[in-house]
């Protein structure tokens, strides 16, 4: 799980690049920034549930 979150990351920021250098593809950057926030609520998700258990 840990190796999907740094790819929609990765993918993430890339989106994020890409929207903000070619104007004509802005619909890239929402797609980016919502896939970041995806990313981030599950590292989240991941920190959290790991401290319970230890």
């Amino acid at each position: 799980m840990g190796i999907l979150l740094i790819i929609a990351a990765v993918i993430a920021i890339l989106l994020l690049v890409t929207g903000g250098l070619i104007h004509a593809l802005n619909f890239l950057l929402w797609v980016g920034v919502i896939l970041l926030v995806l990313a981030v609520i599950g590292w989240l998700i991941r920190s959290i549930s790991s401290r319970r258990s230890v």
